[in-house]
């Protein structure tokens, strides 16, 4: 009785030199290396463009929000510096951010296929839970988006002539630990929901 073709193909290449198995191993260790820079260059360009801003108003629900911005400080202001979307919306650091841009994703994925702010009508109606999410996450990460870029030692040390000894720097030195900047800076990027 003839012997099945995969056993004959496993006893003909154990019979072979054993140094074409060392060869193995380092194209397998190159094939693996190749396989992970891929991996990891493609995840970082991935995330790149997700904190685009062509990414975060490519969607027809964020463009209400997109709007609001156009007329912020943040977008257009004396000193040419803007925020992109990311920059409030994703903490610094590659693993907090990682870990919010998925949970983003998924939570804005799902409320598109829901379609639960897919008018202008149903945005104003979840503009309130949506603020309260988005406040809390700053308010449990101290606002560290916010911190990326405002730094209270280079805040202004002369404030308005009238108010001398209250300047910006002054004040936000003086603030307890418990606040951070979301408590008093609502409404700085987008319009503030109406409180029902």
């Amino acid at each position: 009785m003839n012997e099945p073709p995969r056993r004959r193909f496993g006893e003909w290449l154990w019979r072979r030199p054993h140094r074409w198995y060392l060869l193995g191993v380092p194209i397998g260790a190159a094939l693996a290396l190749l396989a992970g820079i891929a991996v990891t260059g493609g995840g970082f360009a991935a995330l790149k463009y997700s904190s685009s801003e062509a990414f975060c108003t490519s969607c027809h629900e964020m463009s209400k929000p997109a709007a609001e911005l156009t007329h912020r400080v943040h977008l257009s202001n004396a000193l040419g510096v803007r925020a992109r979307c990311a920059d409030c919306h994703i903490p610094p650091g590659f693993l907090a951010g990682t870990l919010r841009h998925m949970a983003s994703g998924m939570s804005d994925s799902w409320g598109h296929l829901r379609s639960t702010v897919g008018t202008p009508a149903k945005y104003e109606a979840h503009r309130l839970e949506l603020a309260q999410k988005v406040w809390g996450r700053l308010r449990a990460d101290d606002s560290a988006e916010c911190r990326q870029c405002h730094a209270v030692a280079a805040m202004a040390a002369a404030g308005h002539p009238a108010q001398e000894a209250i300047t910006p720097a002054v004040m936000h030195q003086s603030l307890s630990r418990s606040y951070t900047c979301i408590d008093c800076h609502k409404g700085i990027a987008h319009d503030l929901p109406a409180i029902q």
